[in-house]
């Protein structure tokens, strides 16, 4: 009985401490500011797939001239995908159809973007889309800028 008891509370902690460090990590990765939430969906194919699936919740952090995107669900502290600025192109936005809207949050637009050939989503806040397009806006001069 005490090793039963001993066992759940080791369990119990250890779901503690992965919980805590989950929380530590976004904390940390918020801490130099400048971070949204944004849904990715990478590799998209021509015909927008409704589906839902696909997506991946995370967070993004602006870093100079690049996008930092950080899956929420992971403990890894290196960002799963980089987007530098020079090369996204915007080719459109959406509002989510189908079952994206339950695979999204509830205010999320989003936009079809293409990164170095790549065909890719971002599902984003109003707010958060029109701060992420006023980046893009803002490149260097001389830097070709390709905003729909």
């Amino acid at each position: 009985m005490v090793l039963a008891l001993t066992v759940c509370g080791i369990v119990v902690a250890l779901v503690v401490l992965g919980l805590f460090v989950f929380g530590l990590r976004r904390r940390l990765i918020q801490r130099s500011g400048g971070t949204f939430d944004c849904s990715l969906r990478w590799d998209v194919p021509e015909k927008p797939d409704t589906s839902g699936k696909g997506w991946s919740y995370g967070v993004a952090r602006y870093n100079g001239d690049r996008i930092e995107w950080y899956r929420v669900f992971s403990y890894a502290y290196r960002p799963r995908r980089i987007l530098e600025r020079a090369s996204i192109e915007v080719a459109g936005r959406r509002l989510p159809e189908g079952e994206e809207e339950l695979a999204l949050l509830s205010d999320a637009v989003i936009l079809a973007c293409t990164h170095r050939g790549t065909r890719l989503e971002l599902a984003m806040s109003e707010d958060a889309l029109t701060g992420f397009l006023a980046w893009l806006e803002a490149a260097p001069p001389g830097q070709r800028v390709n905003v729909a």
